[in-house]
């Protein structure tokens, strides 16, 4: 039951900094994407380095368990998969993430985009014996790997170096960037405010 508050607390925090940041708003995400408006995509970037470097340091410090690490199988459909959200990311202005939360704050259009994330999932699952005969599902370069070796990980890694240096160098990186992007990259330096829910 502990678990599952805490699921809760984490859930509906994480919820209302996506919020906060504008990533529930369809018109700033259409603003990042477009290299306009890049509030969101610094956020996202800072995010992402703060958390890969907190996680591959923790490992190295023997904080965090190995064992919880979860490395997904790379195979061609993860990568048509990612072009498919990508685009319908560009084309809602939602990931399913932002989508949820956006309907939480009362947005109308977001349901729907709810319900056609619900329908492809459906659809997919419908017909996944297709999918998994055309060979699309079928692992790549092992399978299970990472970009470096993690000590005390049961995955490969492709490169003959410390996986979780190599986190926190990239992590490094996202920071860096987050840090040195312009506001925005299209349009000039006239900021374009986001309209109202």
């Amino acid at each position: 039951m502990t678990s599952i508050v805490l699921a809760l607390v984490i859930g509906a925090a994480f919820g209302a900094v996506l919020d906060r940041i504008g990533a529930t708003n369809p018109n700033w995400i259409g603003g990042m994407l477009t290299l306009r408006r890049l509030h969101l995509m610094k956020t996202i970037l800072l995010a992402i380095g703060v958390g890969s470097i907190l996680m591959f340091g923790g490992q190295i410090l023997g904080l965090v368990d190995v064992g919880h690490m979860s490395v997904k199988a790379a195979y061609i459909g993860v990568f048509v998969g990612g072009l498919m959200l990508g685009v319908g990311w560009a084309a809602s202005g939602y990931c399913p993430g932002t989508g949820v939360c956006a309907a939480a704050t009362g947005r109308k259009d977001a349901l729907f985009f709810i319900a056609g994330g619900l329908l492809g999932a459906a659809a997919y699952m419908a017909t996944y014996p297709l999918w998994k005969a055309s060979g699309l599902l079928d692992d790549l370069a092992g399978g299970k790997v990472t970009l470096g070796t993690v000590p005390g990980s049961p995955y490969a890694g492709l490169m003959n170096i410390s996986g979780d240096v190599l986190g926190i160098v990239i992590g490094a990186v996202f920071v860096l960037v987050a840090f040195v992007l312009p506001d925005t990259i299209v349009g000039g330096n006239k900021r374009v405010e986001a309209p109202a829910k």
